[in-house]
């Protein structure tokens, strides 16, 4: 097992405006606007601020526009900021894009960093050469990575004439080939099967565990980072909401469980009375109840319904990460008691 030992990324104060020509309807517009120019200053990231640890393995979420895209093209290089400052392993990114080219990876679900044309296995070895990789290294990551992966079937194959989770896995593979310190991950199981997601999720938690490699994942997808990460930063609008563990933000927004349980015979009206617990949902034997994890165990309320019938099965449900994200989204919690995971 890795041990984080050093700092990795430290993002102070990013913020990053864009500038938007604003343009008047119509030809009378347009001509216009040749002569007078009038632009319109967009914040698409504002004063986030966050610091991840060698090995970490971080979740970056939000809702589209919220400023992820923008923040990973910062702390890979690719915009430079407004204002504020960002390290990452040592580098000023935008200051010294080649050296830190070098020790980054991306894997983008929608685009791919492959060679449309070539067989998988050339795309590696035009890498190899990009990335000036020793040969001995090239050889041992390629076997490790053909091994998990799954890669001889098709590593000869050409990148136009792989399925999308053949090419999603010959993308992890060119990623990592030449031991990058920090990969930054975007929708990196999108359009994927099951089976693919959990080879991909599996490679990506095997990877951090015995590599150290640092991961940021940015993703629509929530399950993803509940099976990945412990700790999620969340944006919206351009600022930071919440950084700390997926269990805090449960303990603090998803108090509520739900326990199903199904009972021997039939029950016209089933209930049970019990402060912080209440009837959801029933039908035939089974009865669903929801109750405050903060007021009501869940070893309490089962042994409450053991008195009053027979049970023969019984679960509790987690409130799912999704859930608790969305509401978070829709409530348009201010961001102040949330930073640095300041939660009560």
């Amino acid at each position: 097992m890795y041990r984080r030992t050093l700092m990795m990324i430290r993002a102070d104060r990013l913020t990053k405006h864009f500038r938007t020509l604003r343009r008047k309807d119509g030809v009378l517009g347009t001509l216009t606007s040749l002569f007078s120019r009038h632009y319109e200053l967009k914040e698409a990231v504002r004063d986030v601020s966050f610091e991840l640890q060698a090995g970490e393995l971080v979740g970056y979420i939000g809702p589209n526009g919220a400023g992820k895209s923008t923040t990973i093209k910062m702390l890979t290089g690719i915009l430079v900021p407004s204002s504020g400052d960002c390290v990452v392993n040592g580098i000023v990114p935008w200051l010294d894009r080649r050296n830190n080219g070098k020790h980054i990876g991306v894997v983008f679900g929608q685009r791919t960093q492959l060679y449309w044309d070539l067989p998988l296995i050339e795309s590696f070895a035009l890498l190899r050469a990009i990335y000036s990789i020793p040969q001995d290294v090239y050889t041992r990551n390629l076997a490790e990575f053909s091994e998990l992966l799954n890669l001889d079937e098709f590593i000869r194959t050409p990148v136009r004439q792989l399925s999308l989770g053949q090419r999603m896995r010959g993308d992890f593979a060119a990623a990592m080939l030449h031991n990058p310190k920090v990969v930054f991950l975007d929708e990196p199981t999108i359009g994927l099967d099951v089976v693919a997601k959990e080879s991909i999720r599996g490679f990506i938690g095997r990877t951090n565990r015995e590599r150290g490699t640092t991961f940021i994942l940015t993703t629509h997808d929530l399950n993803d980072v509940e099976k990945l990460c412990e700790r999620i930063i969340l944006i919206d609008r351009g600022q930071k909401l919440y950084d700390g563990s997926i269990d805090a933000i449960k303990r603090r927004f998803g108090r509520n469980r739900i326990l199903t349980a199904e009972i021997d015979g039939y029950c016209a009206d089933c209930d049970i009375e019990m402060a912080g617990a209440k009837l959801l949902s029933q039908n035939g034997n089974r009865i669903s109840f929801e109750f405050d994890r903060e007021s009501v165990r869940a070893d309490e309320l089962i042994v409450a319904l053991a008195k009053q019938y027979e049970l023969k099965d019984v679960t509790v449900t987690e409130p799912a990460l999704e859930t608790i994200i969305r509401q978070i989204y829709i409530s348009g919690l201010s961001p102040d008691p949330l930073l640095e995971g300041a939660l009560p």
